[in-house]
């Protein structure tokens, strides 16, 4: 009967697990929602910035922001992983990390100091597990991150870059496309190089000059840049844990069923050889 007691143990274990997982996953898919919905508001807003900020580019303007000039030669680069506090999220943290470190040979490759900035305890504990220097380690941006959040990491990059104490700034994060599609991505966030479909400014009369409505964009823009990469990467995460919990959901449910069968095999075993031992017995006696 040991053999059978095992089994109803890793039976409990597994339906324990189980229960875990899926309430797991219900949280998930409930973060999920609120986390889409901070990137369907989010969305709109940065396009729109990135429109005005490419109506009112200019090669004069890039001469006179220094976010908009392009070095003539990338000596020092900074580079802003964001990963996740948490695990149990499949391969997010992993994608991302794989993508950082592809960046930062890529660009040592071609000669470029670089500098790493990590936001999230994972992307924090794989570098510094491996002795990467880290000039900036964050581990204070949840769930729900905020614009002020945005700022704090955007802020001292863009004071560094317009210093000329770095020559470009990307960030590593995830694109949420679906809830089952959030590939990592990297995008260089300084120089500002404006690219798309824009309106231009010379079909309308602006008040204030557009000179100083693109002076006040430009760290809008910037702002409103990382704070988008950030509820994407959120519901990013959101959604890898709730695809992650219910696969491990669904695979405690195959492995009950599996130890449900080895179990009713053993006690039938066991019954059996009961009932084989008293005929034994009872045959003994005659």
């Amino acid at each position: 009967m040991a053999g059978a007691r095992e089994v109803k143990r890793r039976i409990k274990s597994v339906e324990n697990t189980r229960q875990i997982t899926r309430t797991m996953e219900l949280v998930a898919t409930s973060k999920l929602k609120r986390a889409t919905d901070r990137v369907y508001a989010a969305r709109p807003y940065t396009a729109a910035l990135g429109g005005i900020v490419r109506s009112l580019y200019s090669p004069e303007s890039a001469e006179r922001y220094r976010v908009l000039r392009r070095p003539a030669e990338v000596r020092r680069a900074a580079v802003l992983l964001l990963t996740a506090n948490r695990g149990l999220a499949g391969g997010f943290n992993a994608n991302l990390i794989r993508e950082a470190r592809k960046l930062l040979e890529e660009l040592r490759g071609k000669g470029i100091e670089t500098e790493l900035h990590v936001s999230g305890k994972k992307g924090i504990a794989f570098f510094r597990f491996r002795g990467e220097a880290m000039a900036t380690a964050r581990t204070d941006i949840g769930d729900n991150p905020t614009v002020a959040d945005a700022e704090s990491l955007i802020g001292p990059l863009s004071e560094r870059f317009e210093a000329g104490q770095v020559d470009a700034v990307y960030v590593v994060s995830s694109e949420f496309r679906s809830a089952m599609s959030t590939p990592p991505r990297t995008k260089e966030l300084l120089p500002i190089r404006p690219s798309g479909p824009s309106v231009s400014a010379d079909l309308f009369i602006l008040s204030p000059p557009g000179d100083l409505i693109l002076e006040r964009m430009l760290p809008l823009y910037l702002r409103n840049t990382i704070y988008t990469a950030l509820v994407e990467n959120s519901a990013a995460e959101q959604g890898a844990r709730r695809a992650a919990m219910k696969n491990a959901t669904d695979n405690a449910g195959e492995m009950l069923e599996i130890l449900t069968r080895t179990y009713n095999r053993a006690r039938q075993a066991q019954i059996t050889q009961e009932i084989a031992e008293i005929v034994g017995g009872s045959a003994a006696l005659e």
